[in-house]
């Protein structure tokens, strides 16, 4: 009766952080680091947008619209007097759905937080089974090229979004839409402007982490069979054909 073959454990978790002081670990860090930074920014925005109205009676009304992640500005309504038949109101919206850029660069954010978790749990503690195992660096490199691309996708599209967002809130476009102010005597003015530094800071986290990204695919495929032999043997016989 023949011997069944052997089966193969699945090596146990053996803590090492040497790998985080080369460039492909390290790297993986600040990855980590900026994703946290890009999606944080992004998703938990929340702005507001400021205007007045003065009517020929003296009566004045302050206007404050609050919008938030993930900007679907249409459905966002506010009132504004008319400035006709005593405080009689106008009910506006704001205009656009931003919702597919910003959701698209927050959601790149996240699963490169949980990808950055597993790659460096795999780096420190399974080193000797990324390192046996041709096929590990080889997805690595491809989900590391992956992701460079999706940053700059998600980056490119969520600056125009960003874009298309300040105009739609900013206290002159509030203006332009409510009818009073387009009455003469009527004086409209534009009050606080919404704070954006967060949403300007998410694109550049966006921009950044595309280059790590970019740069990272580089260590990444430095680890892989097709850039450097499987074993120690191939290099010996690759020796020994230029002897000959």
């Amino acid at each position: 009766m023949e011997n069944a073959a052997p089966v193969q454990k699945f090596p146990a978790f053996k803590l090492d952080i040497g790998p985080l002081k080369e460039p492909l670990g390290f790297i993986k860090v600040l990855q980590w680091i900026f994703a946290i930074f890009a999606f944080a920014t992004c998703g938990g925005y929340t702005g507001t947008s400021m205007a007045s109205v003065k009517c020929l009676n003296g009566e004045k009304d302050l206007i404050s619209v609050n919008f938030s992640y993930p900007f679907r500005l249409n459905q966002i309504s506010y009132q504004a007097f008319t400035c006709k038949n005593g405080t009689v109101y106008d009910t506006l919206a704001l205009i656009g759905d931003f919702s597919s850029s910003a959701e698209f660069f927050v959601t790149v954010g996240v699963f490169t937080f949980l990808y950055c978790i597993a790659a460096l749990i795999l780096y420190v503690g399974y080193q000797s089974l990324y390192q046996q195992n041709k096929y590990l660096p080889i997805a690595d490199f491809v989900v590391t090229a992956l992701f460079a691309f999706l940053w700059l996708a998600s980056s490119s599209a969520w600056v125009q979004g960003l874009t298309d967002v300040k105009k739609s809130t900013w206290p002159t476009t509030l203006i332009r839409a409510i009818s009073a102010c387009q009455e003469k005597n009527v004086v409209c003015t534009q009050g606080a402007l919404p704070s954006m530094g967060r949403l300007n800071a998410s694109v550049m986290f966006g921009f950044m982490n595309f280059i790590l990204w970019s740069g990272n695919s580089w260590f990444a495929f430095k680890e892989t069979s097709w850039h450097k032999p499987t074993n120690p043997q191939d290099v010996a016989e690759q020796g020994t054909n230029v002897e000959h």
